[in-house]
């Protein structure tokens, strides 16, 4: 049986780890585009910096993102004991 402090501290765990990911959401969703212009002084891949974010480098940072917190709350699941079998 799980008790409450235990679900307690898995929904902490949980909501700190939410934040985290919607934190570099935000920056690379709304914050690259307001930086755009200064972003494309910096060069990837032979493309301004501004231009990759918007047409690739979000993509890639949302697949990673997705992949991380899956792993994360994997994670969290069995260390609190609530992994499914």
């Amino acid at each position: 049986m799980v008790t409450k402090e235990t679900l307690d501290a898995y929904w902490r765990d949980n909501r700190i780890l939410m934040y985290v990911i919607l934190l570099i959401w935000f920056a690379v969703s709304y914050l690259a585009a307001i930086f755009a212009s200064s972003l494309n002084s910096i060069t990837i891949l032979g493309f301004p910096f501004g231009y990759y974010m918007g047409s690739q480098g979000s993509l890639i940072v949302f697949v990673l993102l997705n992949y991380f917190y899956s792993m994360k709350m994997n994670e969290l699941d069995k260390k609190y004991g609530l992994e499914e079998e």
